[in-house]
C-alpha cells in the first residue's frame, strides 16, 4: 500500500471511525433534529449526485474516505496495492455488514460498483470504465481502463459509494443510518444501522429547507439539533444569543462561474478574460462575510493551490470588450452589430452564499457595460446540462479525494460528463493526461498548477471565492466540529448514545 503524508493514506490499522470526534450523547428517545439545504433526491447511488448525498447523510461509506484532516485513509477497505499498470489489488475490512446484516464481500462490493461504472459516466472519469473480480471473500481484484497511479484517491470520489444489490435490485449500504423513509423535496428519516459497530444511536430526522434563512429561523426558534449552511447575513444576530451555537469553518468547497463557450458572447477568449477580471473578488468575500479571494481552482490548504490572487482590474476588461469589438452605447451597455452585450447569469438556492454573491457580479459586469439577467433556478444541474445559461455561479469540493484530478477530469475534460462549460482544448488535456502516469504528489501538484495556468488563460470558468461556512448545534451536540466540507454532515459519532462494550 503506498503511504504518503497529508491528503495521502494513513497507517491501513488507523480505522476510520476511531478519528472521528466524541461528540456529548443525546437521548435515545428522542431524533435528533437536522436542518440543510439539500436533501437526497434518490435512493439509486448512480442518478445524479446522489453518491455524496448518501455519504453526507451518513447512510453510505466508501473504501477510501478524507477524514477530518484532509487525509486519505481506508473506509471499507484495508488497504489497496498496484499489481500492475492496469491493475489492482483491494484488501476489505473483516466484519463489516451492510444495514440488512449481510456480510460485506468482496463479491457483493464488485457486484454494485460495476453496476455503479455501467450507469454512471462521472464514475469513469479518472480511470475510465473499471472491472472487478473477487478473488475471495475479502479481496477485490480491480482493473481500470485507464491507468490510475492512486487508486485509493479514485475509490474516494463521491460518485464510488459502496453498496450491494439485493434480490429486489435495490442499493443496500453500510454507513452507521439506514433510510426509514424518503420523501423528496422534504425530510428524510433515518434509522440507526444495528449492523454498523454495535453502538445505540439516536435516529435523526433530516429536513430539507427552501432557503437557509428559514432554516436560521427555526434553529433560533430551538426546532433543529444541527444547522448546517447559516446565511452570513444572521450570523451577528445568532452569535448574540447565549443559548446558540455557531461555529465558522473553512470549507474544500470554491465557488466559481460557468462560462459557457458554446453561447455567442462567450465563444470569444477576449469577452471571458474580461469578465474575469471585471470582478471584484474582494466584494464577493465581504458580501457573503467570510472566506477569500479565491487563487484557482481549489482551497488555499492544498498544495497544489496557486499563491498569487487573481487579478482584478476593470480597465483592463474595458480594453478587452474594445478589442473584441464591443462598443458602449449612449446607455453604458455595449453592442456589437447593433446587438447588445447582454449575458443570462444563473445559481441555485441549496448554496444561499451564490445567491448572494448573484446581484455583486451583475453589478460588476455593468460597470464595463455589460448587461447581465440573473434567475435562480431549483434544479442546477438540469439548467447546467442542458445548457441555457450563459454564466452558472456553482459551489464544488475541486478535491474530495484530496487529489486535484477528479475535478479536472469530470467537469473540465473536452469530454469530461459535467463539463458544463462546453470547454474543449487539446492541450489543457494533454496536461491533465499525466495524471495518469505519475503517483508522485509533488509531480501531481505540478502538473495541477500547469492545468490551472491554461485555465486562467482560456478561462471556461472564473474561480471567485474560496467561502467559509456556518453550522449552528443545539446543546445536544455541543461538541459536534464540521469537517471541512458537507461530505461527512451526519457522522457515526453524532447520535451515539451508548459506546460500544470492549
Amino acid at each position: 500500500m503506498n503511504h504518503v503524508p497529508r491528503h495521502a493514506l494513513a497507517a491501513a490499522t488507523a480505522s476510520a471511525v476511531a478519528l472521528l470526534t466524541a461528540i456529548a450523547p443525546a437521548t435515545a428517545q428522542e431524533a435528533l433534529k437536522v436542518g440543510t439545504t439539500f436533501l437526497l433526491g434518490s435512493t439509486d447511488p448512480t442518478a445524479g449526485s446522489a453518491g455524496w448525498a448518501l455519504t453526507s447523510h451518513g447512510i453510505g461509506e466508501k473504501l477510501f474516505m478524507v477524514d477530518k484532516d484532509g487525509n486519505l485513509v481506508p473506509e471499507l477497505a484495508a488497504q489497496a496495492e498496484r499489481n500492475s499498470e492496469l491493475e489492482w489489488t483491494v484488501t476489505l475490512r473483516s466484519g463489516r455488514y451492510f444495514s440488512d446484516g449481510t456480510p460485506v464481500t468482496a463479491a457483493a462490493i464488485g457486484e454494485g460498483f460495476a453496476n455503479t461504472f455501467e450507469k454512471s459516466k462521472t464514475a469513469a472519469a479518472t480511470g475510465g470504465k473499471l472491472a472487478f473480480e473477487a478473488v475471495d471473500d475479502l479481496t477485490l481484484r480491480v482493473t481500470t481502463e485507464k491507468p490510475v497511479p492512486l487508486i485509493q484517491a479514485l475509490f474516494a470520489e463521491w460518485p464510488l459509494v459502496a453498496y450491494m444489490l439485493d434480490d429486489a435490485g435495490e442499493a443496500v449500504y453500510t454507513g452507521p443510518y439506514a433510510i426509514a423513509e424518503l420523501k423528496a423535496d422534504s425530510h428524510l428519516e433515518l434509522a440507526p444501522n444495528a449492523h454498523f459497530d454495535g453502538t445505540e444511536r439516536s435516529p435523526i430526522t433530516l429536513r430539507k429547507f427552501g432557503d437557509a434563512q428559514t432554516m436560521a429561523l427555526a434553529f433560533e426558534a430551538g426546532g433543529l439539533d444541527l444547522a448546517f449552511g447559516l446565511p452570513s447575513e444572521v450570523l451577528s444576530r445568532l452569535k448574540a444569543n447565549p443559548d446558540l451555537t455557531v461555529k465558522s469553518f473553512q470549507v474544500g468547497y470554491q465557488y466559481f462561474g460557468f462560462l459557457n463557450t458554446a453561447r455567442p458572447a462567450f465563444s470569444d477568449p477576449l469577452v471571458r478574460q474580461a469578465v474575469d477580471l471585471a470582478i471584484d473578488r474582494d466584494q464577493l468575500v465581504a458580501a457573503i462575510n467570510g472566506g477569500q479571494p479565491a487563487t484557482g481552482a481549489f482551497a488555499p490548504y492544498f498544495p497544489f493551490t496557486p499563491a498569487e490572487a487573481r487579478e482584478f482590474d476593470p480597465e483592463k476588461a474595458a480594453r478587452l470588450l474594445d478589442k473584441a469589438g464591443w462598443v458602449v452605447g449612449p446607455n453604458g451597455i455595449r453592442s456589437k452589430g447593433g446587438a447588445p452585450l447582454r449575458l443570462e447569469a444563473s445559481t441555485y438556492p441549496q448554496r444561499p452564499d451564490l445567491v448572494t454573491m448573484l446581484p455583486v457580479v451583475k453589478a460588476a459586469l455593468a460597470r464595463v457595460g455589460i448587461d447581465v439577467g440573473t434567475r435562480v433556478v431549483e434544479n442546477a444541474n438540469e439548467v447546467a446540462a442542458s445548457g441555457e445559461f450563459d454564466m452558472f455561479l456553482w459551489a464544488q469540493h475541486t478535491a474530495p479525494s484530496g487529489d486535484p484530478a477528479f475535478f479536472f477530469h469530470s467537469m473540465l475534460r473536452s469530454d469530461g460528463p459535467l463539463n458544463h462549460a462546453r470547454y474543449g482544448s487539446e492541450e489543457f488535456d494533454a496536461i491533465i493526461a499525466g495524471f495518469s502516469t505519475s503517483g508522485d504528489l509533488e509531480r501531481r501538484a505540478e502538473i495541477a498548477l500547469d492545468a490551472q495556468q491554461k485555465l486562467f488563460e482560456d478561462v471556461p470558468v472564473t474561480f471567485l471565492v474560496s467561502p467559509a461556512w456556518h453550522v449552528g448545534v443545539s446543546e445536544r451536540l455541543s461538541g459536534y466540529e464540521p469537517w471541512g466540507s458537507d461530505y461527512h454532515v451526519i457522522r457515526p459519532d453524532m447520535g451515539e448514545t451508548r459506546q460500544q462494550l470492549p
